[in-house]
């Protein structure tokens, strides 16, 4: 026999996925819970916990637990380079600019470059439908070569890849790592005609760098997602 709290983890999601709590319901409280169904608290606690983990639930501070619409927003899970690469196998990827060189004296700062070019595609990545983020992808212009002519970063080209699942291949080294920082931003003009939001809506900002196992940079990656369709979670291990 499972657990307590696995019983009403279970119970709970599958009444949220039965409708009996549409998105943005309040669900009972632990207090509720305990009192209906002879539970301890500390159980059903559990059970809340690993819903919200999951995406299930949402906590608002002084309200309570809510029932999430996870048919609209997008769950992502990464820890590791390939969880990268799995993008492609869930989301959509919509070239808005094609992969083209230009002048971007801070994108070519970071990638390392001695001068000043590099080339740049933009697009937005979907799921279901449904527009959740708005990338900026910089290349060195050596690493770009072998992908200028490739129909998946032309404008207007619709596909399942990601830009670092097209690069790899052509690569002289294998990708090793990804340089990541995460903050909030109001959205810009382009994001925001993007995912369709008001400009100046609270974004969240995404910028990663990608190196190959010598350290050299060969990917930027500058993403801006939709708050309310994107949910982005890193599993923490203890190292040793």
């Amino acid at each position: 026999m499972p657990p307590a709290y696995q019983v009403l983890r279970e119970r709970l999601r599958d009444e949220i996925a039965a409708g009996c709590y549409p998105d943005g319901t309040r669900l009972p409280t632990e207090s509720e819970l305990v009192a209906r169904l002879g539970l301890s608290r500390q159980t059903v606690r559990r059970a809340f916990q690993d819903l919200v983990a999951e995406g299930a639930v949402y906590r608002v501070p002084g309200r309570g637990s809510y029932a999430g619409d996870r048919g609209r927003r997008y769950l992502r899970q990464l820890g590791s380079i390939e969880d990268l690469l799995s993008l492609s196998e869930d989301t959509t990827m919509e070239v808005l600019d094609g992969l083209r060189r230009r002048v971007d004296i801070d994108a070519a700062s970071r990638l390392r470059l001695d001068g000043d070019v590099v080339y740049t595609v933009v697009f937005r990545r979907l799921h279901d439908g449904i527009a959740f983020g708005h990338t900026m992808v910089h290349l060195p212009p050596a690493v770009a070569a072998p992908v200028l002519a490739s129909p998946h970063l032309m404008t207007g080209a619709v596909s399942t890849h990601t830009v670092i699942g097209l690069l790899e291949p052509h690569l002289e080294r294998p990708i090793d790592e990804a340089a990541q920082s995460i903050t909030v931003v109001s959205a810009d003009e382009a994001a925001a005609a993007a995912v369709h939001c008001a400009p100046g809506h609270p974004m969240l900002r995404v910028d990663r760098l990608y190196a190959d196992d010598e350290g050299r940079p060969v990917e930027l990656a500058v993403s801006q997602f939709l708050p309310e369709q994107y949910t982005y979670r890193v599993t923490l291990r203890r190292s040793g």
